[in-house]
């Protein structure tokens, strides 16, 4: 059967009924006009100048939120065919799986949802399902903007946490600081239910559609490689010599809190045994980088390549929407959790990175507050409709937290000094 015939009307509905095409427009299904709305969107944009790890204007070489995003997409895009779910409806929600970070990445989650306790809370997917159907702006009805007013199907690829912050677990964990995580992983602000209900129409509970399990997989993949890959050419790490008492504590102490030492040993041996992994310290020579390069690309095949076999030798298919699920050996997990663990350990948990981050929620701190103070003459024109709409204090700090959110690292700082002047 067809790819396109896999998914129902159902799944190709938007929010806001639109009329078709005129007759001369190149011919495009449903899921491509989603994929091209998400790739022309100013967010998308604006991730350029969004910290993935470290931040864009450090090196010319490191990623940043949009060369991130575009690597989950290559990855989920061909983990999709593999598995037979829609690559256009998988790549969509890889390239908007990150529009909804703030400045200084998972630092400036951190902060904003510290500032943002009175107003709901704040958590990057949350804000990525707010800027999709309400903020980036490109279909209007009478109920105002319907955001980019993507497909019921692509919406639901794009929930990663599909609940709201009442029914959120605790997080675990620590921070690089050392302190205890407090940010809790949900998808959908209390103010958003209502789109939320009408992209979840027809499913119960909370299970992620297949798509958005391969959006999620391929982001873990793409993140515990590249950031490894990011390390090494920083000079802030070295794969042949690696401190294993130090690294474990780290790994169970932010991801794999169950994990006992021999488990984490066999992962990494299993690992170190593939041909690809470097005998020799990186000196920077084109070598080298070669070295690093195949194996980032042997680790993003050997994680993919095992979860589809798991998938097809647990079900038949068809591997779409809600019809089955994705499947990660634990093997998998904990090598994935190791790598992840090796970048926390020697460039999150770095002295000078923790100095950075904790001047970096400092600078969001008197941001909010300075808007806060400021109110519509602050923002950007686009958000000042919001606050003069705004029937209490709880939606106008909502507001304050969109235009932050929406800042990139170098309008964040360019922004807080003009408050900090101003003052």
């Amino acid at each position: 059967m067809d790819i396109e015939q896999l998914y129902a009307d159902a799944d190709r509905e938007r929010i806001v009924a639109e009329p078709p095409k005129r007759v001369d427009a190149p011919e495009r299904t449903a899921f491509e006009r989603d994929r091209a709305r998400v790739v022309h969107a100013a967010a998308s944009r604006r991730l350029a100048a969004k910290t993935q790890v470290v931040g864009p204007q450090s090196d010319d070489f490191v990623r940043n939120r949009l060369t991130h995003s575009l690597e989950v997409a290559q990855v989920a895009r061909d983990l999709a065919r593999a598995l037979g779910c829609h690559a256009d409806v998988t790549e969509t929600a890889a390239l908007a799986h990150d529009l909804g970070h703030p400045p200084f990445g998972h630092n400036g989650e951190r902060a904003l949802a510290s500032l943002s306790q009175d107003c709901g809370g704040f958590e990057g997917n949350a804000q990525t399902l707010r800027l999709l159907t309400r903020l980036e702006a490109k279909t209007f009805s009478e109920n105002g903007s319907a955001g980019l007013n993507l497909t019921r199907a692509t919406l639901d690829a794009c929930t990663k946490y599909p609940w709201t912050r009442a029914f959120a677990t605790d997080p675990g964990g620590v921070h690089s600081d050392g302190t205890p995580r407090f940010v809790v992983k949900f998808g959908v602000y209390d103010d958003d239910v209502e789109v939320f209900a009408w992209l979840r129409q027809g499913v119960e509970g909370t299970r992620k559609c297949l798509e958005a399990q391969v959006m999620d997989l391929a982001d873990d993949v793409a993140y515990s490689v590249h950031d490894v890959e990011d390390g090494i050419v920083a000079d802030r790490l070295d794969l042949t010599r690696l401190d294993l008492d130090a690294l474990w504590e780290t790994v169970r102490a932010w991801y794999l809190p169950e994990c006992d030492d021999a488990e984490l040993s066999d992962a990494l041996a299993s690992m170190q045994a593939q041909e690809s992994w470097p005998r020799a310290a990186y000196d920077a020579s084109r070598r080298s980088l070669a070295v690093i390069k195949n194996l980032t690309s042997d680790l993003v095949g050997r994680f993919c390549g095992s979860v589809q076999t798991a998938t097809f030798a647990a079900s038949d298919g068809p591997f779409i929407r809600h019809r089955a699920d994705l499947v990660v050996p634990r093997q998998t997990e904990v090598e994935i959790g190791i790598l992840k663990g090796i970048a926390a350990h020697y460039v999150m948990q770095a002295q000078d990175r923790v100095d950075l981050m904790e001047r970096q929620r400092s600078l969001m701190a008197e941001l909010f507050e300075g808007l806060w103070a400021l109110g519509p003459d602050g923002l950007d024109p686009s958000f000042v409709e919001d606050w003069e709409c705004a029937h209490d204090d709880a939606t106008r700090q909502r507001v304050i937290v969109d235009q932050v959110a929406s800042y990139t690292d170098a309008r964040a700082i360019s922004r807080h000094a003009e408050l900090m002047r101003r003052s």
